[in-house]
């Protein structure tokens, strides 16, 4: 498959479209231009050419009107019509290939088209992004570099684009995989407030949105046991239930003296995290969870 781009400075949006397509379609004969007549030998043409059509091979979002928004209003960059058109195919399903969109592509294209999704919440704080970690690969103002090592940079961005991809698309896969097995520990649950996973495994989504009465998840880890709080909500940081504020902060020896459970590891400082050497410590640590007295909301 032969993909023409636009040389210069890239972007996430054209290199992710682009490893997309070397995924898709194996190795690419690319070529960096503005030349038109390079442009109509090309199979593919992303983020030039002012047309989006994947019939034509053409994924471009410059045009008047640019190329479409999703029901959400975050508008297509190249990224995104390039995974529209063949991210299902690479993540194994619509489903897989729509997880992978909100997670990364969506954020990706909004950068590109002038979107905030996100604000800081700690003065003039911006976290990295992704967008950001490829824009770094380029040349810095006063870096001269000919077009072969300005090509060659462009491949190694493209490189580390497809490394993510590859890991998002075995991520989909795998969370797949978990959510069946998250469903049948719920279901098999002696007590509902209380899931055992016969391994560590995504668990969030599965037990947040179909086990309301579950408060905290154990499972078996390469150095013992862990317990966590179930969140109150997905992405949030509340849980629906705490640990006991006296664990919080202590480990070994003082956590075993305080719990009374001789394994106790370690207790996180929020109260979401416990540790235990043995399957009988951490449910000794789980039973007492349950039954210590939950805080009253403060009245702030």
């Amino acid at each position: 498959m032969k993909v023409a781009t636009h040389p210069g400075n890239f972007h996430a949006d054209d290199v992710f479209a682009v490893a997309t397509l070397g995924l898709a379609a194996g190795p690419l004969q690319l070529v960096r231009t503005r030349d038109e007549e390079q442009f109509a030998a090309s199979d593919v043409r992303v983020d030039v050419g002012g047309r989006s059509d994947p019939a034509t091979g053409d994924f471009d979002h410059h045009q008047r009107g640019g190329a479409g928004e999703r029901p959400n209003g975050i508008r297509y960059a190249s990224f995104g019509l390039v995974w529209r058109a063949y991210g299902a195919q690479l993540a194994g399903s619509p489903e897989a290939a729509r997880a992978i969109d909100e997670r990364l592509v969506q954020g990706v294209d909004a950068n590109d088209t002038g979107q905030t999704i996100s604000s800081s919440l700690v003065g003039d704080i911006r976290s990295m992004t992704v967008s950001g970690v490829i824009a770094a690969m380029n040349p810095v103002w006063d870096e001269e570099l000919d077009p072969v090592q300005e090509d060659a940079r462009f491949d190694e961005a493209v490189a580390v684009a497809a490394r993510i991809l590859e890991r998002e698309i075995a991520g989909a896969a795998a969370f797949r995989r978990a959510h069946q097995l998250v469903a049948d520990a719920i279901g098999r649950a002696d007590d509902p407030r209380i899931i055992e996973l016969d391994r560590n495994m995504p668990w969030r989504e599965a037990v947040v949105t179909s086990a309301p009465e579950a408060l905290f998840v154990i499972y078996p880890k390469s150095d013992g046991w862990g317990l966590q709080a179930v969140p109150q909500t997905l992405g949030a940081f509340g849980n629906r239930k705490n640990l006991p504020a006296a664990w919080t902060g202590h480990s070994g020896a003082e956590l075993a003296a305080i719990t009374g459970v001789p394994d106790a590891v370690f207790c996180h400082t929020a109260g979401f995290y416990v540790s235990a050497v043995t399957r009988a410590g951490i449910t000794a640590l789980a039973r007492q969870a349950l039954a210590a007295a939950t805080p009253e909301p403060s009245a702030d």
